[in-house]
Formats: structure tokens, C-alpha cells, sequence
């Protein structure tokens, strides 16, 4: 029986983001559903009238929608969409056969931090770029997010997959270690890459990560 995924994007993102592992689960006999969560990719305005709950909901509604199609999904979030991944498999257990969370910032940097571990003017225009048409808003909208979730971890008894990049410069290292202490399933996984920063599905490790991503989800279809 195929496997059926559904990945959750991050915060400020797109599907680009998770593309090339949703289209290398697809070609392997996976059904890869990718969406836009509420309030993203659009306009700065569409971003502010959106909240934490929004974003959730869309995830939820999506996730509602695949359930009706398959029996269980392998859930799949990257950075803010791990978050929002780890709040649906504690929802819908009976339903989550698994859960791959992607640079899941448990403990995110704050801009100084992130000015300081960018390093090149490139990098750090672009982040300046980025974070500054960011509404305020959203981004206080993401901190709660991020503190509701440390309830959330030690609830989660799936079989879980953990992938942080060591060279992530928006997400503390400790936090996949974190991961692996606090949540409660007797089946984890953690995957270090060791020369990839926060967007580990456009790495130079990415064809090594995704085919431990489907050897993973395979494993934990049953």
C-alpha cells in the first residue's frame, strides 16, 4: 500500500522549501501532499491578517482532507511546519504513522544571535531583507507557537524521525538533542548534518537525508 506524506512549510516560507523531498518521496511510491499555510505566500498584509491558530487550521484541514483519501499519513514539517506537524500527531495519534521533523526550532535565535552566526554580507542583507518585511505580528504570532509547543513534545509517542543541520543559523544546535530527551516514543531517530544549515531539503547532504527520510517512513508504515 503506498504511504501517504504530508508536509508543513515554514515560517515565511513556501513549498519550496520541502520541494525536492516531497518530489523524492513521490517518485518512491509515496503520495506527497504539499500546501500553502494560511497567510503565506502573498502579500506582507495577508501575513498579518493571519495568526498561529490560521496556520494550524490549514494544516488540520489538509491533513482532514488526505485522512478521508488513506487509512494514515506520515507527517513531514520543516522549521515552524515541525512545530505545527508535532501539534497534529498528538491530535490525530490514532492516525500518524510517523513524524520527520526538519531544523525544528525548539529554541529559534534571536536576530542578534542570527546577525552574529550569518558571517557573510550577502547572507545577512538577505536575512535584514526577509525579517524586515516581516510584520511584527507574525513573528510574535511564531514565539507563541514556539513556547506552546514545549507542552507538546513530551506527549508525542510516534515513531519519530529528528534531521538538524549543524550549521543551522536560525536554530540552536541543542535543540535536536532536546528533541531527542523530551519526547516520549520508543522509536527515535536523530540525523546530524554535519555541513548543512536550517534548509536541509537544498543541501549538499540532502540526497543522503531523503533517502533516510524513505527508508524511515517504509519502516514505520505498519
Amino acid at each position: 500500500m503506498m504511504n501517504s506524506c504530508l508536509f508543513i512549510h515554514g515560517f515565511t516560507g513556501g513549498e519550496y522549501e520541502i520541494a525536492p523531498l516531497s518530489q523524492f518521496l513521490g517518485a518512491h511510491d509515496c503520495l506527497s501532499r504539499t500546501f500553502t499555510l494560511q497567510g503565506h505566500g502573498g502579500s506582507r498584509s495577508d501575513l498579518l491578517q493571519s495568526d498561529r491558530q490560521g496556520w494550524r487550521q490549514s494544516a488540520e484541514d489538509e491533513l482532514s482532507t488526505l485522512l478521508t483519501r488513506t487509512e494514515g499519513v506520515h507527517l513531514i514539517g520543516f522549521s515552524t511546519g515541525a512545530l505545527i506537524a508535532s501539534h497534529l500527531s498528538v491530535q490525530y495519534k490514532a492516525r500518524i504513522k510517523s513524524l520527520t521533523l526538519l531544523s525544528t526550532p525548539v529554541f529559534p535565535l534571536n536576530p542578534v544571535q542570527i546577525l552574529r552566526t550569518l558571517g557573510q554580507p550577502a547572507m545577512i542583507r538577505n536575512y535584514i531583507r526577509k525579517w524586515g518585511s516581516t510584520p511584527a505580528k507574525a513573528t510574535r504570532e511564531f514565539q507563541r507557537l514556539v513556547r506552546e509547543s514545549f507542552e507538546i513534545y513530551p506527549q508525542m509517542d510516534l515513531p519519530t524521525l529528528i534531521v538538524q543541520g549543524k550549521r543551522d543559523h536560525l536554530v540552536k544546535f541543542k535543540s535536536a538533542g532536546y528533541l531527542e530527551q523530551t519526547i516520549s516514543s520508543g522509536r527515535k531517530q536523530v540525523l546530524i548534518m554535519e555541513k548543512s544549515g536550517h534548509m536541509v531539503c537544498h543541501s549538499e547532504e540532502s540526497p543522503a537525508m531523503m533517502r533516510e527520510v524513505l527508508q524511515f517512513i517504509r519502516s514505520s508504515g505498519h
